[in-house]
């Protein structure tokens, strides 16, 4: 089991070596990273793996991962299998949303 963190957020979960990150994070519950296919196709869902965390991939559309983003640690949610504890930054068409309703969120608690 390892632990995945959400950069900018205070989303952290725990996520099996067998299982996808975003799969992992909809079964806890959680919404750090905003979901769209599922599949590796449309984007939503791409993430930076930020850091030395060790991973692999799935197969993920050239289009939304392009090789050297993927170089870079870029990848989908949907595809990321942790073979370590992993750091990562959401990237995804969303990622403003998100941030914006966090803020919202946090402006209400006073925090």
């Amino acid at each position: 089991m390892y632990q995945i963190s959400i950069e900018d957020s205070d989303e952290v979960f725990d996520c099996a070596a067998d299982r996808n990150v975003l799969k992992a994070m909809e079964k806890l519950g959680r919404s750090g990273i905003p979901i769209g296919c599922r599949g590796g196709g449309c984007g939503v869902c791409r993430v930076q793996v930020l850091g030395k965390g060790q991973y692999h991939t799935g197969k993920m559309s050239r289009e939304q991962v392009p090789a050297d983003d993927e170089k870079k640690g870029i990848c989908l949610a949907c595809k990321l299998i942790p073979e370590s504890n992993l750091r990562l930054k959401v990237l995804g068409k969303w990622q403003k949303h998100f941030s914006d309703n966090r803020v919202s969120e946090n402006q209400k608690l006073g925090t």
